[in-house]
């Protein structure tokens, strides 16, 4: 008839996660009650697509066969919101329209404006990320003349990255 706060303890028991409520102690026969729990549970990255909780009402007066058991599985959604931020250095460049490539040459000043493209992924949350790919085309030929002669690629933070085409093939 009332609304009580349940005790709550958790503890393990084989290796699983358990949490012990008392609803009441003595409770009268044929008492009906219902309880509504809410659960926050960490750590649900690598879970899979569901979480299941298996609950049970036991009695600590006598066993009993009808101690019920119930399974609930519960749908596990991630929830991430990835920014890409990129900038470039020097912001604008003008490339001549007519450009001498030097053959053979080593140094980066004839093979063209140096020009550094900095991109920034940020997971802005709340859950974490993983296994995000993040593809980047960069118009390297014109026409097949070289339009931009790409120079090297680097990364921050454990990122993994895979490139084509062959960067600085001249090896200036």
């Amino acid at each position: 008839q009332g609304q009580e706060k349940l005790s709550c303890n958790p503890k393990k028991e084989n290796g699983t996660h358990v949490v012990l409520c008392e609803l009441g102690n003595p409770m009268k026969a044929g008492t009906r009650i219902t309880v509504d729990m809410e659960l926050s549970v960490s750590g649900l990255e690598d879970m899979g697509d569901a979480i299941t909780f298996h609950l049970q009402l036991r009695s600590k007066n006598s066993p009993s066969p009808t101690n019920a058991s119930v399974t609930v599985t519960v749908p596990v959604e991630a929830e991430a919101e990835v920014e890409l931020r990129g900038n470039s250095l020097p912001a604008t460049t003008v490339l001549p329209t007519s450009w001498n490539w030097v053959e053979g040459s080593r140094r980066l000043e004839d093979h063209g404006i140096k020009v550094e493209h900095v991109y920034e992924l940020h997971n802005k949350g709340p859950s974490t990320v993983s296994g995000v790919t993040l593809r980047l085309a960069v118009p390297h030929q014109l026409g097949g003349h070289v339009l931009l002669y790409l120079l090297e690629l680097v990364t921050e933070g454990g990122m993994n990255c895979s490139h084509h085409p062959v960067l600085n093939p001249a090896k200036v």
